[in-house]
C-alpha cells in the first residue's frame, strides 16, 4: 500500500471492519439518495446487470480472461460460496497480512477496511461470506486490447469500473461492490531503453509495464547497470497510484519523486483511445498523471521513467529506547535531536524510514546514495553523540555497498500488510529548523504515541524538483517538506466498533494536533486519512481545480473513480454498496 509505514516491526491487534466508516467519509454522504436509479452504476440484482451469457460472450472478448471472484476466506464459511474447511481456512489465516496472498487474488484489497467483512477469515463460520464489496469479476489484462475491451463493456453497461494492480491501496480504490476491475498485474514487460531522448531529458531509461513491482523494477534497473525511483515496501506496484499519486522512497532527495522520473506514459482512456502522454504531447493529460492520483484520468498500460547511474549507496540503521537508566525526558530528547538533523540531512541527499512507539525509536534504515559510509556516518554523528555523551545504549550498523539493489536487499525489512488504521501529514522543513518548532512537533508525536499510537516518520527532500523545465501534477507542498508523517492506530480484525472508533479518533482527535503546526499544509494522496474533511485542498493542494478540467476532458462521464480521487465528490457510495451520482 503505497511506499513503507507502519510495518509489523510493532505488535498490533488484528483488525475487522465495515462500508459504516467508508459510508461516514467526506463525498460519500447518503443522506440524500439520487432522485432516480439512471444515476447510479448498474449493480447486481438490477434489470441491466449482465446476463450470464452476456458475461460469458465478454468473456470470449478478452480471450477467456475474464475472472468470477471468490473471496479468499471462503473456506472460513458455509455459504453459497463454498463449504466450510477448518485447515484450510487455518491456513488462510495465516497467510493473510502477508502481502503474496492478495497479490495472487483477482479481488482481494490489502486495506481490509474496504473488504467490509464480507467474507472475513477471522469471524466464526456461521457468519456471512458474501461477495459483498468484492469486485463480481476482473479482467486479467494481457495487453491494450483486453484495456479497450474492458472499458467498453463497463461504460456500454454503465457498471462500476475498478482499476487494480497489487491490492496494495489504503483507500479502497483497487476494489468496490458490484464493480468490474481491470486487473493489469500481469503486464510485467519491460524495455531499456539507452538513449531517450527530448527536450527534458537526454539519457538511458526504462519502460515499465502497469503490473511491475517495486523490487522487481529494482532487478531490471541493476540488471542494466543503473537505479530507478521506486518505494521502500518491495510488492508495491510501481507504475500505478505510487507514481501517478507521487511516489517516496530511498532515492527521492537525489533523483525527486516517483512522478518527478515520468518520460512518457501510455495509456488508454475511458473513451478508448491508445495514447502516449508526454510534456510535448497530451501534455495535460500527462500532467495530470504526474502526481495527481491513480485511477482517475486514464488506465496506464506502461510508463517510461529516467534511469540513473549511482557509483555508491550507504545505508545505516539505529535503535534506542526508554530504560531503567534512560528516563522519557532522556529519550525525547534524543529524537529531538535526530529531528533537527533531518533538514541538513536531506539537502545531503539522505532519505530515511523511522518509527516511534511505546518509548522506542526505530531508524530502519537511512540511506544515502552517493555518499560513502564515512560522510553518512557524519550527518548522523549529532544524534550518535548525544547517544553516547548520555550513556543511551543503542543499537547501531552502517554499511556501504556498491549498487542500489544491494542496500536494498541487505538493509531494507521485509513488509507486510499494514495492520493499522492510518492518516498522515507533510512536515515542512521549517518546523525543524528550531529547538521550539522541534519540540511542538515532538509534543504532538508524544500525544498520539501517549494514546496507544504510531507515528511513521518518512524524511526526504524534493524541493530541487522536477528538473529539465517539466512541470507536474505533484501537491505544491511536497517541494517545502522534510517529512511525510504517518499515524496509526492497531487495526482490530474482532471488534467492528471499536475499529469505527480508532478511525474516529484518527481524524478528530490525533490529526488535528498536527494540522495546528502545518497551516496551509497538506498530506500524501497514497498515505492520508480517507476521511479527511478538506481532501481536495489536503491531497492536491492549489492543483485541485486544473485537475478536475483534466478529469473532465479525458473522463467526462466519469468512469473512473475512487475514494477521494480527482472528481470522487460527484459521488456517494449507498448504503446497499451501490455507486451513484450525486451532481
Amino acid at each position: 500500500m503505497g511506499a513503507r509505514s507502519l510495518r509489523s516491526l510493532v505488535p498490533a491487534a488484528l483488525v475487522a471492519s465495515s462500508f459504516a466508516s467508508v459510508l461516514a467519509a467526506p463525498g460519500t454522504s447518503v443522506e440524500r439518495p439520487p432522485p432516480h436509479r439512471d444515476h447510479c452504476r448498474c449493480f447486481p440484482g438490477d434489470a441491466c446487470w449482465p446476463t450470464p451469457a452476456e458475461w460469458a460472450a465478454f468473456n470470449a472478448t478478452v480471450g477467456g480472461r475474464l475472472v468470477a471472484t471468490t473471496p479468499l476466506a471462503a473456506p472460513c464459511h458455509q455459504s453459497s460460496l463454498g463449504d466450510y474447511d477448518a485447515a484450510a481456512c487455518r491456513a488462510v489465516r495465516d497467510a493473510w497480512w502477508l502481502p503474496q496472498t492478495h497479490l495472487a487474488s483477482s479481488s482481494s484489497p490489502m486495506a481490509p477496511f474496504f473488504a467490509n467483512a464480507s467474507c472475513d477469515p477471522f469471524t466464526a463460520p456461521a457468519a456471512p461470506c458474501r461477495l459483498g464489496a468484492y469486485v463480481r469479476y476482473a479482467v486479467r489484462a494481457a495487453g491494450v486490447a483486453d484495456y479497450r475491451a474492458t472499458l467498453t463493456f463497463a461504460a456500454a453497461r454503465n457498471i462500476r469500473l475498478v482499476l487494480r494492480n497489487t491490492g496494495h491501496d489504503y483507500f479502497g480504490k483497487s476494489t468496490g461492490p458490484g464493480a468490474l476491475a481491470l486487473w493489469t498485474h500481469f503486464l510485467k514487460d519491460t524495455q531499456l531503453i539507452d538513449s531517450y531522448e527530448s527536450p527534458a531529458y537526454t539519457g538511458k531509461a526504462l519502460r515499465l509495464g502497469a503490473g511491475i513491482g517495486v523490487l522487481e523494477a529494482y532487478q531490471v534497473a541493476d540488471r542494466a547497470g543503473v537505479a530507478i525511483v521506486g518505494g521502500a515496501c518491495a510488492t508495491v506496484g510501481v507504475v500505478g497510484g505510487f507514481t501517478q499519486g507521487g511516489g517516496h522512497g530511498p532515492l527521492n532527495s537525489v533523483f525527486g519523486l516517483g512522478a518527478d522520473q515520468v518520460l512518457e506514459w501510455e495509456v488508454v482512456t475511458a473513451g478508448g483511445q491508445h495514447v502516449v502522454a508526454s510534456p510535448a504531447k497530451n501534455s495535460r493529460l500527462y500532467w495530470a498523471l504526474s502526481g495527481g492520483g491513480g485511477g482517475t484520468y486514464a488506465a496506464v498500460v506502461s510508463v517510461v521513467v529516467r534511469a540513473h547511474q549511482l557509483t555508491k549507496v550507504s545505508a545505516a540503521t539505529l535503535r534506542f529506547s526508554t530504560s531503567a537508566n534512560v528516563s522519557t525526558d532522556l529519550f525525547n530528547r534524543a529524537v529531538k535531536t535526530f529531528l533537527l538533523t533531518l533538514p541538513r540531512m536531506g539537502e545531503a541527499g539522505t532519505w530515511s524510514s523511522w518509527l516511534i512507539f511505546s518509548g522506542a525509536f526505530v531508524l530502519e534504515p537511512i540511506v544515502g546514495p552517493n555518499l560513502d559510509k564515512d560522510q553518512l556516518q557524519a550527518l548522523l554523528e549529532p544524534t550518535l553523540s548525544f547517544l553516547d555523551n548520555n550513556g543511551i545504549a543503542y543499537n547501531y550498523q552502517i554499511q556501504q555497498y556498491n549498487t542500489f539493489l544491494e542496500t536494498y536487499t541487505r538493509m531494507f525489512p521485509v513488509n507486510n500488510i499494514t495492520e493499522y488504521n492510518i492518516g498522515g501529514r507533510l512536515v515542512p522543513k521549517s518546523l525543524l529548523q528550531t529547538n521550539s518548532s522541534a519540540e511542538s512537533l515532538l509534543d504532538a508525536i508524544n500525544f498520539i504515541t501517549s494514546r496507544g499510537g504510531v507515528v511513521s516518520g518518512n524524511s526526504m527532500d524534493v524541493s530541487s524538483f522536477p528538473s529539465g523545465g517539466v512541470r507536474n501534477s505533484v501537491n505544491p507542498v511536497w517541494r517545502t517538506a522534510v517529512l511525510d508523517l504517518v499515524i496509526g492506530l492497531a487495526y482490530d480484525a474482532y471488534d467492528f466498533q471499536a475499529n469505527i472508533a480508532l478511525q474516529d479518533e484518527i481524524t478528530n482527535t490525533l490529526l488535528p494536533r498536527l494540522e495546528a503546526l502545518t497551516p496551509g499544509g497538506g498530506a500524501y494522496l497514497n498515505e492520508g486519512d480517507f476521511r479527511q474533511p478538506d481532501w481536495q485542498a489536503d491531497f492536491y493542494g492549489a492543483n485541485y481545480a486544473k485537475l478536475l478540467s483534466v478529469k473532465d476532458e479525458y473522463d467526462p462521464d466519469g468512469l473512473f473513480y475512487g475514494l477521494t480521487a480527482v472528481g470522487s465528490e460527484r459521488w456517494a457510495v449507498r448504503t446497499d454498496g451501490r455507486l451513484c451520482r450525486t451532481s
